[in-house]
Formats: C-alpha cells, sequence, structure tokens
C-alpha cells in the first residue's frame, strides 16, 4: 500500500511512525513545507522564558529518524493541487523549483493550522510578530531582546504563556483581549479574573475589551497600538489570535465545518474513503457535548495521528473523542481544564449547574498549604459531569487528568462524590479535594428538590456540613 502524509508537524509524525511500526513494508511518502517536522510550538513560551536553553530542543523527531523508519520525506516539498478523484498529487520542490506528480493509494492530511492574521492595518509592521513556527519563534526571541515593552495581541493559550515569559525576563508586558476575560474558550470569568488578578501581582498589564483596531509608528520610532479604548504604545507586538485549519487542498472534495476544518467519522476518516485527517487540519469529537468541535491542541494531534496511521488498514481502532484537557504553569501556578465551562454549556443548549470548591488542597495541621479552587460543571438532569477548572500553586494538573477520564467514562457526581481516591495528610484531606467538590453538587441538587437556594461556593457547603467535616478531619 503507498501512503502519502501531506503535513508533518505532531499529526504527522505520529502517523509515519504508528504506520511504519505496525507495517514496515508499507510505502510512506512525507511532503513537508519546512526543512523541519515536528516542532513543538507550545514550547515556544518555555524557551522566551529562559527555561528550556535551545530552541531545537523542541523538536521530538527529524527527517532522519523517520528516514531511518523507512518513509521517503521530502521537506522544503510544498504540495500544490490534490486530485481526490484521481488520487494524485502535483508537487513543487521549493528548492528547484521542479514541479511534480504523484499518486496515493491511501492520503493523510495533516497540513495542521495557520495562525489567525486579524484584519488590522499595520499587521504587516516590521515590529509586528507572528507565534508559531520554528523560524517566527527564532525571530520572536531576536527581536525582544532588544526591545524592553512588549505587547501581547490575544490571551489565549500563547499569549498568555507569553505574557508570563516576556514577565519573568525583565520586560514590561500588556496583554491585549477583545473579551471580557482571558482564555475565554477554556475557563470562566470567574477563573479568568483570578488568573488576570495573578498576572498582574507579577507586572502583567491586563487590558480586557481592547479590541485593537490598528498598528501605527510615531515620530519617536515606537510603536503605537491602536485600539477601541484609546492607544498604546510598545516596541515590539506578538500577535496570538488563534489558529485557522490549513485545508485549502480539499476544499470542495471532502465535507468540511463552518471553520474549514475537516470533518471526520469515528475513525478519522474523512468523506472520502480513502483520505483521512489529524490534528490542526480536522475537528474532533468533542465529549462533553457529543458534536464535533475545532480544538487546535496538539495532544489531540498525536492521538488522531497515531489513529490515522492504524486505520488506514481497515476500522482497526476507534477515536475515543477529547475533553480539550490542557493546562499551564503559571507564575508557579497550575491551571488546568477539561470539558466545559458552565457558559460553554449554555451555549451549547445543554442544562448545566455548577458549584466552586475553595479550600486548601492538605490539612491546615500540615508544615504548609496552598488554596485550591475547583469550579465543577455538572448537568443536573443526568447528574453526568461536564467539566471542571482548578486553579493553584499546588500542582493540580492531574486531578484535570481525572475528571477527563470521568467524563470520557459518562460519571455521574454522585461516582466522584465517592469514588476511591488515597488518603495520606502529605496528599489532600481523608475525602480528597475532587470527592468533596463532588459532595457539594450533590447537596446542592437536594437543596433545589426542596426549592432551597443553590449552593454556589465551598464556605456555603461547608458551614452546613460542618461537624461531619471536622469528624473526618480527626481520622
Amino acid at each position: 500500500m503507498k501512503i502519502v502524509i501531506v503535513g508533518c508537524t505532531h499529526a504527522g509524525t505520529a502517523a509515519a511512525v504508528q504506520v511504519l511500526k505496525d507495517h514496515p513494508e508499507a510505502s510512506v511518502t512525507i511532503y513537508e513545507r519546512d526543512d523541519n517536522i515536528s516542532f513543538l510550538s507550545c514550547g515556544i513560551y518555555l524557551y522566551l522564558g529562559g527555561k528550556v536553553n535551545h530552541l531545537e530542543d523542541m523538536f521530538y523527531s527529524s527527517p532522519a529518524d523517520l528516514t531511518k523508519l523507512g518513509a521517503v520525506i521530502k521537506t522544503k516539498h510544498n504540495v500544490l493541487k490534490i486530485d481526490a478523484k484521481q488520487k494524485s498529487l502535483q508537487v513543487v520542490d521549493m528548492t528547484s523549483g521542479q514541479v511534480f506528480d504523484d499518486t496515493y493509494d491511501k492520503l493523510i492530511m495533516t497540513t495542521g493550522s495557520n495562525v489567525v492574521v486579524p484584519p488590522i492595518f499595520g499587521i504587516d509592521e516590521s515590529k509586528v510578530l507572528l507565534c508559531k513556527t520554528y523560524q517566527q519563534a527564532q525571530e520572536i526571541y531576536r527581536t525582544a531582546e532588544g526591545n524592553k515593552r512588549i505587547a501581547i495581541i490575544g490571551a489565549g493559550y500563547i499569549g498568555t504563556e507569553l505574557s508570563e515569559s516576556y514577565a519573568n525576563t525583565n520586560h514590561e508586558v500588556t496583554l491585549f483581549q477583545s473579551h471580557d476575560q482571558i482564555l475565554n474558550n477554556y475557563i470562566s470569568k470567574p477563573m479568568s479574573d483570578r488568573t488576570v488578578a495573578l498576572l498582574e501581582e507579577h507586572g502583567v498589564k491586563g487590558l480586557l475589551n481592547h479590541k485593537v483596531t490598528a498598528f501605527t509608528g510615531n515620530d519617536d520610532g515606537e510603536l503605537v497600538i491602536e485600539t477601541t479604548q484609546g492607544d498604546f504604545t510598545a516596541d515590539l507586538a506578538i500577535v496570538g489570535t488563534g489558529f485557522v485549519p490549513s485545508t485549502e487542498l480539499l476544499r470542495g472534495q471532502v465535507e468540511m465545518d463552518q471553520h474549514g476544518a475537516i470533518i471526520i467519522n469515528d475513525y478519522v476518516q474523512t468523506s472520502d474513503p480513502d483520505i483521512y485527517a489529524a490534528g490542526d487540519s480536522c475537528v474532533v469529537n468533542f465529549n462533553p457535548t457529543g458534536r464535533s468541535a475545532y480544538t487546535p491542541l496538539a495532544t489531540n494531534a498525536v492521538r488522531q495521528g497515531a489513529l490515522a496511521g492504524i486505520n488506514v488498514f481497515g476500522d482497526l481502532q476507534r477515536y475515543m473523542g477529547t475533553q480539550a484537557t490542557s493546562a499551564m504553569q503559571l507564575f508557579n501556578h497550575t491551571l488546568a481544564t477539561t470539558g466545559l465551562t458552565l457558559a460553554m454549556a449554555h451555549k451549547a443548549d445543554i442544562p448545566a449547574e455548577q458549584v466552586t470548591y475553595q479550600g486548601n488542597w492538605r490539612p491546615d495541621y500540615m508544615p504548609d498549604t496552598d488554596l485550591l479552587t475547583i469550579e465543577l460543571i455538572y448537568n443536573p438532569e443526568n447528574r453526568k459531569i461536564l467539566g471542571a477548572q482548578f486553579l493553584s500553586a499546588h500542582e493540580v494538573a492531574q486531578s484535570a487528568n481525572a475528571l477527563s477520564i470521568a467524563i470520557q467514562n459518562g460519571n455521574t457526581i454522585d461516582d466522584l462524590a465517592f469514588v476511591d481516591m488515597l488518603f495520606s495528610p502529605n496528599f489532600d484531606e481523608p475525602f480528597n479535594y475532587l470527592n468533596l467538590v463532588a459532595q457539594m453538587a450533590i447537596e446542592q441538587e437536594r437543596q433545589a428538590e426542596r426549592h432551597q437556594p443553590r449552593i454556589t461556593a465551598y464556605g456555603d457547603w461547608a458551614k452546613q456540613n460542618d461537624q461531619t467535616l471536622q469528624a473526618e478531619n480527626k481520622v
């Protein structure tokens, strides 16, 4: 079987490795526009912040590695056209300029995404940079060394993480966000408020509801950032306003959603049975809603890529879908999320309620502990868990993983309230904080049945259960 892979970052690399591991006899040709593969763009902020010394460490594979496995990898080769009916491709060698044709039995599309370039006047100014690729990261690093005042446009994952990196390297950082919160696709407004306060404690100026409308220069050589709430100046601006799928090659040949992301089935197969898609070029099956969604995350890409490498040989392994579980470390705090926020659930017309746990992650009598905030979202009709967000100076990212499994398995607040979890004063209370937040949700539903005011925070619930908690803490 002749398999062609177009694009080779996370998904393409995973697909090639999987095919050649399971079927070393297969013919695998990879076309990649860049001169490198498998770049971890999510690690750029680590390099800029000095936590990683070499940007090259962000590559976890290489053309030589895939060649050793048996792939024919052609970097600096751009696919110009795909004819799905003829199962053919037109390719240009970007070094020599030679244009040639190729064919495939099965095609795996892992063309990824592009940075959204907003229609802002002056976006092509030399002091305005984008952030995704290896080359862009190199340019940002070189340019930022000689610039003190950094403006970050867009407060998604990339923008928020870059803000921390620059604040930690003695830059003056202003974070511009057009919404009334940051990370609006991942966390709630209250959790955003807590995170913005954390940023500001460490010198990052967060400007919410500030939509950037233009970039210009002034007589002093400064970059002027024009917004809906006034003008600001900086030495350098970095734009991180999201991603769009790179799927032009298959437009009109396979089914796509409103974003232009390729629609896939449970075996990451497109509407063309000989074409598979993985990574930022396609949708995910989003389990909390039971619908497809566009969620460009590296975790989704590697899983879908591996599944494409398996399923080109038949419907062998079903795609489990995703909860879009993710986390970041922000000024020694962990911010982790999985599934839906309350606002996202309501937007999707899913019945949803929320409880908020705020307490220490382990007993007060221990030498030290930290405040932990958990927002748990659940469906009051079937009591299934829909999502959760965590924020603490304690490392709680693995708790997001635990709740990701609960959402994946369709577990309820009743399951979570009494599921077996370890107890040691070194790690938690007799009831783990995941048990406790679920018990809050159960109590909230009991009160709703009695038409009493709903519990909204841990303090209200703890007061009502004070005697029980005191008894437990003596164990």
